[in-house]
């Protein structure tokens, strides 16, 4: 990955907060996977992160999420649907192990 690329992820995750929303959307799709390898169940089961989840995980309002969650969509390390009036953000894997392996 190219060092402006990088540079975006790593000033997206300069902001503590935007980091621990990226950590916990993270470990959920560690989570997910788990669980989908256990049941049998299709990657589309394998849902990673809510955002209606994140807001009340983390003392912020829906408005600063909601900012925070377009920051790291605007850096590429997550992508972001809409379920009726459910966020469903996923890890984008391609620019973690960027990120991995610019720090190895």
């Amino acid at each position: 990955m190219e060092a402006t690329r990088l540079a975006k992820v790593f000033k997206a995750l300069s902001n503590e907060r935007r980091l621990e929303l990226f950590r916990l959307i993270y470990s959920q799709c560690r989570q997910e996977e788990v669980r989908s390898q256990k049941d049998g169940k299709g990657c589309c089961e394998g849902i990673e992160k809510a955002f209606t989840m994140a807001c009340g995980c983390m003392d912020l309002s829906r408005s600063t999420i909601s900012h925070h969650f377009k920051e790291l969509q605007n850096a590429g390390l997550i992508t972001c649907t809409r379920q009726r009036q459910t966020f469903i953000c996923q890890v984008n894997e391609e620019y973690v192990e960027a990120v991995r392996s610019f720090l190895s």
